[in-house]
């Protein structure tokens, strides 16, 4: 990764202000309180696209985020905290959680912050630029959300980015913008499974909506997929569903054949896809009759799948 540093190697007395220069410059300007003898600090880190990711152990220490801090590097990032073992304490916006293994917690860089490691502590950090995670999970991707991660989905996302933040280094460059942009997804959906512990979204219609469609894209690769399971998983009926899509001038049934066309796109102009046949990938996304499908491609998008995927291949070599 980009950043290797461990303080395990220096003098006791080196150990904090290379530390504190080291995760000031990896996440962002803070304050820091440690005893010299007890510290220990490990850190390695790297960029995927527009996220970064952190595998940290420190502790015990508290790291302080003023007011001052925040508008001096005025950042605008959500950092979420996966914690692997030890204990700490997060206080931001008039909230104190603790923060054990089992949880995943949002932190807000551009908000005052106070964490208190109270024993080393193993976390892995992903720094999200808040535009990108509030775009799949709106408003509420704000300071201090959580959840745990042994909910089916957020304990998907614990093991992915566990993976990615060992393996990252060595992704090919061709698959690290569709990696990064996965990793967002499972980051989103796990906030969002359903779970009694979901952050609520700004009004009851807005998380409704985000529930249907976390549960229409669950579903999109099976064929029988109708806008009666759509609703009835949503916990709402298909008349409110519809009533909720209405805002966006679609409905439950155009919205899932919607997602289901710009599935096959992103598939159709995918390099890495360029081995599977056209009808292969319309029928894994839960499309049952080719010559629909295709029909179907042509009026969303004014071309067909074939002269979709002729758009991407790379031209011949003159002579050739």
């Amino acid at each position: 990764m980009a950043v290797a540093f461990s303080t395990r190697e220096l003098d006791q007395r080196d150990r904090i202000p290379f530390w504190v220069e080291v995760a000031t410059k990896e996440f962002f300007r803070h304050g820091f309180s440690a005893s010299e003898r007890a510290f220990v600090g490990e850190l390695h880190a790297g960029a995927l696209e527009n996220i970064s990711l952190a595998h940290c152990v420190c502790g015990p220490c508290e790291v302080t985020r003023t007011p001052r801090d925040v508008a001096r590097d005025a950042l605008d990032e959500l950092i979420l905290c996966v914690p692997l073992s030890g204990r700490s304490v997060m206080a931001q916006s008039d909230r104190e959680v603790i923060v054990d293994p089992g949880m995943m917690v949002l932190q807000d860089s551009s908000r005052p912050l106070k964490v208190n490691f109270l024993m080393q502590t193993t976390s892995i950090f992903v720094s999200i630029p808040r535009n990108a995670l509030q775009a799949r999970m709106g408003k509420s991707a704000t300071a201090m959300a959580n959840i745990s991660s042994t909910a089916p989905v957020a304990e998907l996302a614990t093991g992915f980015l566990s993976m990615l933040t060992a393996r990252m280094d060595s992704l090919d460059a061709t698959v690290r913008s569709r990696v990064a942009e996965q990793a967002l997804d499972l980051i989103a959906l796990a906030f969002y499974d359903g779970s009694e512990n979901a952050p609520a979204l700004s009004s009851p219609r807005a998380s409704a909506l985000l529930r249907l469609k976390v549960a229409i894209d669950a579903r999109l690769s099976d064929p029988g997929l109708k806008p009666t399971e759509a609703a009835a998983a949503a916990g709402i009926s298909v008349r409110y569903a519809n009533d909720l899509l209405s805002e966006e001038d679609t409905s439950v049934e155009r919205h899932i054949l919607r997602r289901r066309l710009e599935r096959c796109r992103r598939a159709l102009e995918d390099p890495l896809q360029m081995h599977r046949m056209i009808g292969e990938i319309a029928f894994s996304w839960g499309f049952s009759d080719q010559s629909h499908f295709t029909r179907r491609f042509r009026e969303e998008f004014g071309m067909t799948p074939g002269d979709c995927r002729q758009r991407v291949q790379p031209l011949p070599l003159s002579g050739s």
